[in-house]
């Protein structure tokens, strides 16, 4: 997948393309997964079709792979996913989506980013580079042929997009996360979260079997962890079209970098409030772009920080627990970070609707013992002397 795709992911795609897949007769069958099922598509079906050479390895070699070779800076994506896992439906789901961000990066450079009069069923304005990017998104999905169902923060209902539910996997993505600042050109991202089968709900960010985000700035990056690979890993895209495997992050140290969302609700959360005083007097640097994507990433590869998003009576949790909470979780812990709702890890909250919505911090121990210690007076993570912030 990683030759030859330059040109066709920087095409268009057509505005009716994803109804046209949806219409055709999907392949159920297991010879479905293989690559000769594949019809050709101006983003994914050509060139899944055409660059199957890590379709072609069996199971048992890479599998032997997984066990034997280290995974390098350096390799490319295809090269690293053969090493870090055996599951070929994976790796296919994880190339389709990579080439899905390569295209929509280029849109977002492009794309006008003027408002419609288009919103979701949760209320949210949408901009035109929104839905570009969604049905960018879907289609890849579908073309993958692994994919059972997939949700999107736009479209929140669950779509079938025809792959099995043994071996198979559901997706939930957020699109755009930060859309709102396109237009002032800050860095945006897309996140998703990979489950196994055929459940969104009634499951936790802990079952996730990988969760990822593309990243669009002045570099396009593609952060991925898979559950049974250690670390969460940075592929960088490179002019020529492909990922490159650039820094592995497996720990989360201390550092006086603070995050701050939603900071309306200090005015009535005297115990958030506290926090951000405490972070002010001990001089951390603030670094908040007002997109969760860029400031999350920021802990990752800065490898210290802290990002919170707290709620107060006025101010109520905006985060949606499956499409950005619990995959960008999954990406912080992998990484040797910590993840907290004030009381547990995010990742042991159970997903009851599509729309779930949470509070939120993120970053290394110390900082997420603070967090539960200044919300609620103590923390799961540490008993002794207490490292909250004074009243």
């Amino acid at each position: 997948m990683e030759t030859g795709v330059a040109s066709s992911a920087y095409r268009a795609a057509p505005s009716n393309i994803l109804a046209r897949q949806r219409s055709a007769a999907p392949c159920r069958s297991p010879s479905a997964l293989r690559s000769h099922c594949l019809r050709p598509s101006s983003l994914f079906g050509e060139s899944l079709r055409t660059t199957s050479s890590w379709a072609r390895i069996s199971t048992k070699s890479r599998a032997y792979s997984s066990l034997t070779t280290k995974c390098e800076i350096g390799d490319s994506l295809e090269e690293f996913l053969t090493k870090a896992t055996p599951d070929k439906n994976l790796i296919r789901l994880l190339m389709s989506m990579g080439e899905a961000l390569r295209t929509i990066s280029f849109k977002v450079r492009t794309a006008s980013c003027g408002g419609t009069a288009c919103v979701n069923s949760f209320g949210d304005e949408q901009l035109a580079v929104d839905m570009l990017a969604n049905n960018l998104l879907f289609e890849a999905l579908q073309y993958s042929h692994v994919c059972k169902y997939a949700c999107s923060e736009e479209v929140p209902e669950l779509q079938d997009m025809g792959g099995p539910v043994e071996g198979g996997f559901s997706v939930a993505f957020d699109p755009l996360d930060g859309s709102s600042i396109v237009d002032t050109n800050f860095t945006v991202g897309t996140i998703f979260g990979v489950w196994p089968g055929d459940k969104l709900t009634g499951v936790t960010g802990r079952d996730q079997v990988a969760a990822a985000m593309g990243i669009y700035g002045p570099r396009t990056t593609y952060i991925i962890a898979l559950k049974d690979c250690p670390g969460t890993h940075e592929f960088l895209l490179l002019d020529e079209g492909k990922w490159q495997h650039v820094k592995d992050t497996t720990s989360i140290g201390e550092g006086k970098i603070f995050s701050p969302g939603n900071l309306r609700a200090t005015a009535d959360n005297p115990a958030y409030s506290n926090l951000i005083n405490y972070y002010v007097k001990e001089k951390y640097t603030l670094r908040y772009t007002g997109g969760m994507v860029p400031d999350v990433n920021q802990i990752i590869v800065k490898e210290k920080g802290i990002f919170t998003n707290v709620t107060s009576p006025s101010s109520k949790a905006k985060l949606r627990l499956l499409f950005e909470v619990a995959p960008l979780g999954f990406l912080i812990e992998k990484a040797g970070g910590h993840s907290s709702d004030g009381e547990q890890s995010v990742l042991d909250k159970v997903i009851t609707s599509l729309d779930e919505r949470t509070q939120v911090a993120y970053g290394s121990k110390n900082e997420i013992i603070r967090f539960e210690e200044t919300l609620y007076g103590s923390s799961r993570l540490k008993a002794g002397e207490p490292v909250g912030a004074a009243a």
